[in-house]
């Protein structure tokens, strides 16, 4: 697969550095679990990485090399460099950009998440098709990762509390990403006590997960030099809400939104609807992949606005896919809303199988599935089995052995990385299994 960019665009940053002062500049990627991983090199060194890469030992990234095939290098991708308004000037500017990963031979390393989604999205291409994509991010602001845990405030949703200094940091980050060209939406208080959003504009999927990958590090950073923690755990709080990293997607031919057709219900194009069918047909093996953490299952459960059966609806947000209301006259903003991925997911992998599923279900020639207005948590079991609701997978445990037997995951992975994937997951569940929580010992210990 050939790069998107050019000489000039190397041209481009090496000049650009030198006019900004830039001293030293990171090198990003991903493991598979979506932990952002860095090392820096010297003005000195750009020149060379850009145009033949820079090595490093891939053995020790959870997901990369084996020791006998370690060596990898990591070439930086000139379209995202960018300097990081967080760090200090003297001594020189720090930059960064994103590394697509290959072998020694310059191929591709076929477990890299990003080369991943790259593949992904340049077979939508090859159909005609572009993806863009933006994302709803949620999360808590705490005093210390520790227990008990501590809250900055005791806000609901929309709520602006005095001397609240959660509307500080949200202000300082929005600030940080868009010094970073990271267009933000809005950002408000949440529905948890100290948990906020914050909307990143829509973009291509690759852009966009870069930049959810960034977003990620500048919350954590801003937060921290205010003297507190911002976590993405998906769910760190028993009685509130959870993180959730609700997805807006939207498929273009051209110019056009392949998703709007005024003569359709709800001006929904057959493409689109077969696009959701496919991600209803596929969600449930790729939640290992939107939901990878033990901890992820604590959010998909009823009473806690995150959605736990396969379903899709224009208005109610119960379900697993929305349709989010469109301005008159702004039908090219036509898209849907997918509400089950978590804050904590690797976002690289996610839109891969996001829009992996919906090619499918386009390509299949996936018709129509009925949508569930009424709120599905109010059904009856009886009901929901009789109209064929199904449900989410309701532990990492099943949702392994589900992704486990997924022909569609594998496919989308390719084997190397599907098995590592599988096997991490396994080795997550293990320890998880035989641990006794403080909720056992707390209701069973003095009556058994």
């Amino acid at each position: 697969m050939p790069d998107a960019f050019d000489d000039k665009d190397r041209e481009f940053v090496i000049n650009q550095a030198r006019e900004l002062g830039v001293r030293f500049i990171r090198m990003w990627f991903t493991d598979i679990l979506g932990f952002l991983k860095s090392f820096a090199i010297t003005i000195e060194e750009l020149e060379n990485a850009l145009y033949e890469g820079h090595l490093f030992d891939g053995a020790a990234i959870q997901g990369f090399a084996r020791i006998e095939e370690s060596d990898m290098f990591a070439h930086p991708d000139p379209t995202t460099f960018c300097v990081l308004p967080w760090r200090p000037q003297d001594g020189g500017a720090v930059a960064r950009m994103f590394c697509d990963i290959k072998d020694p031979d310059g191929n591709p390393y076929e477990s890299d998440p990003r080369y991943v989604l790259r593949r992904t999205r340049e077979s939508a291409a090859q159909k005609g098709f572009t993806c863009y994509a933006g994302v709803e991010y949620e999360h808590y602001y705490v005093e210390a990762p520790e227990q008990p845990i501590e809250t900055l405030d005791r806000g609901g949703y929309f709520d602006l509390t005095p001397l609240d200094i959660a509307s500080d940091l949200r202000r300082e980050t929005v600030l940080n990403l868009e010094k970073m060209g990271i267009g933000v939406e809005y950002s408000h208080h949440e529905v948890g006590p100290s948990q906020h959003e914050i909307d990143l504009r829509y973009g291509d999927a690759l852009t966009m997960a870069d930049n959810a990958m960034t977003y990620r590090l500048v919350v954590k950073e801003v937060a921290m030099r205010h003297g507190v923690y911002a976590t993405f755990m998906p769910k760190p709080l028993s009685e509130e809400n959870g993180n959730g990293m609700h997805t807006h997607l939207s498929l273009f031919q051209g110019s056009a939104n392949a998703f709007h057709d005024p003569e359709k219900p709800g001006g929904l194009s057959d493409t689109c609807q077969a696009f959701i069918s496919g991600l209803l047909k596929y969600v449930p093996e790729m939640t290992l992949v939107l939901n990878q953490w033990v901890n992820s299952y604590k959010r998909l459960v009823p009473g806690f606005e995150a959605p736990a059966f396969v379903t899709w609806a224009h208005k109610s947000r119960s379900d697993l896919i929305r349709i989010p209301s469109t301005r008159k006259g702004m039908e090219s903003d036509t898209r849907i809303e997918l509400r089950s991925p978590d804050s904590a997911c690797n976002p690289y992998l996610s839109f891969a199988c996001m829009l992996a599923a919906g090619m499918a279900g386009i390509e299949e020639g996936l018709p129509p599935v009925p949508a569930v207005e009424e709120n599905v948590f109010e059904m009856s079991e009886e009901k929901r089995k009789k109209q064929g609701i199904r449900r989410l997978p309701g532990s990492l445990h099943e949702a392994t052995l589900l992704a486990e037997g997924s022909d569609f995951l594998r496919g989308v992975f390719g084997d190397q990385l599907f098995d590592k994937f599988i096997e991490n997951k396994k080795l997550e569940w293990e320890p998880y299994r035989a641990h006794v929580s403080d909720f056992e010992l707390n209701k069973y210990l003095s009556i058994l």
